[in-house]
């Protein structure tokens, strides 16, 4: 099947490069042309565990390209999945621009009959946002607004699908290659079912053992995929809610997640207290859905605590290192240990340490910093930060491994829950910090075994050991 992917960024590259692998003839196109320059000479602009080599064991393989050429990109997939960003505006809103630019682009050059699927996270109603300006588009070029008048004399016509990703960053080669459910929202049209169809076709590969597939309206499919992300935000803001209780009365939050864990009806997933959720989804897309409501003339309290929880837990690990330190952190040095707002990606959106490193910059305090691949990534974002301070950004210095960072600091901050940072050499780890303490914002060593080693230690939600 001819596939073309509008949009080469986290989602397109990913859902392009699996669909290659799966024998598909995939072109994914994009208006930023050092992107596309970057990826046409081998190069992946971001990370994502196993990406680089499936791009271009499929690019050898002749399966998959990259284009800035519009018409070709249109006229290229019989599906064409718009996979653009939908950045937040300043209400909360996700903005459309891309979305509805890249509808306009298909309905100005289409011919025949495409399967136009909306792969990026947008609101309910966006499905009929993205029809209407096709048609505006097909009307422009003088072909009949009706879709039965269309197909009756044999013009362009279309059909919108929603197909949410549910990638998890960090692993996400894996989670489009090994599904846990597929989500397709279709209409009941003549053109609904042609699309159906061809979706059914182009996810086959994925259905073998047993049918994944769940289809629904489109309005639906839209919701699903905000419902699903505000799900598992909820369950991060509750435990890390808990967790604060927990530091109140003694218990250790830790045992708590594996005794509610242990129940079929709860499970063991995003249980984990720690910093804070990050990254491009869960806070645009709880945003996103509070807002929805809001124009429905409805408030989400469920979610306004959610976000709310979200913001403070930022700043906890802060809150933990000034009241050691106290609130002038003027000649202290800190290691921080990880950036990324999950390990296995460099994304820095909403990362909680960001947050962090601005609070301990603004106090006087300098930054050793290392994250195994987020560093350069994280550069950018402190520049546009500290825009105007470079005082502050010059605070801040990265180094190439993890025990670099610790070296003179008068304690270690742990924000991103990397396998190298999981099994330290802690004899090491005292003997090069000023002094033994570590503020463990993921909870990552048992506080029985700090104690053993000597080191003082604070994490979240469990207990203190001085």
């Amino acid at each position: 099947m001819k596939i073309t992917l509008v949009g080469s960024g986290y989602v397109g590259l990913v859902t392009g490069a699996c669909l290659a692998e799966l024998g598909n003839h995939v072109l994914c196109f994009d208006v930023d042309s050092r992107k596309i320059d970057v990826l046409n000479n081998g190069g992946v602009p971001i990370y994502e565990p196993g990406l680089k080599e499936l791009i271009q064991q499929n690019r050898e393989a002749g399966r998959l390209q990259f284009s800035t050429d519009v018409e070709a990109s249109v006229l290229h997939g019989d599906v064409q999945f718009i996979a653009v960003g939908t950045p937040p505006g300043e209400d909360g809103s996700a903005d459309l621009q891309y979305v509805l630019a890249a509808a306009r682009t298909i309905g100005r050059t289409m011919q025949g009959f495409k399967v136009v699927v909306n792969k990026s996270t947008v609101p309910v109603g966006t499905g009929d946002m993205v029809k209407a300006t096709i048609t505006d588009e097909l009307i422009k070029r003088g072909f009949s607004p009706d879709p039965e008048q269309r197909r009756v004399l044999g013009q362009p016509d279309f059909s919108v699908v929603s197909n949410p990703e549910f990638l998890k960053e960090g692993a996400a080669v894996d989670d489009f290659m090994r599904p846990d459910r597929i989500v397709i929202g279709i209409d009941d049209s003549v053109a609904g079912q042609e699309a159906r169809d061809q979706m059914h076709s182009l996810y086959a590969p994925f259905n073998r053992n047993h049918e994944r597939t769940h289809y629904m309206d489109v309005r639906s499919a839209e919701f699903t995929k905000y419902a699903a992300n505000a799900m598992l935000a909820t369950r991060i803001s509750f435990m890390n809610e808990l967790a604060g209780l927990a530091d109140a009365v003694g218990a250790d939050i830790e045992l708590v997640r594996q005794g509610i864990g242990s129940d079929p009806r709860i499970g063991y997933s995003f249980l984990y207290a720690g910093t804070g959720y990050g990254g491009s989804c869960f806070p645009k897309d709880v945003q996103a859905l509070i807002r929805t409501a809001a124009e429905c003339g409805q408030r989400l309290h469920i979610l306004d605590a959610v976000e709310a929880i979200n913001g403070a837990q930022k700043r906890v690990l802060v809150g933990k290192i000034l009241k050691r330190f106290g609130e002038d952190l003027s000649g202290r040095c800190f290691a921080l240990w990880g950036l990324a707002f999950k390990p296995n990606t460099d994304d820095m959106r909403e990362a909680p340490s960001r947050v962090i490193i601005q609070e301990l910059v603004s106090r006087g305090a300098r930054i050793q910093a290392h994250d195994p691949v987020a560093m350069e990534e994280c550069r950018k974002c402190l520049d546009v930060d500290f825009t105007g301070a470079p005082e502050k950004l010059a605070a801040v210095s990265f180094v190439a491994q993890p025990i670099d960072a610790l070296s003179g600091a008068d304690a270690l901050v742990i924000v991103t829950e990397w396998k190298t940072f999981r099994s330290p050499d802690f004899l090491m780890m005292k003997s090069a910090l000023k002094y033994p303490i570590v503020f463990d914002g993921r909870n990552l060593y048992e506080p029985s075994i700090m104690s053993e080693a000597g080191i003082e230690y604070y994490a979240i939600g469990r207990p203190t050991v001085k």
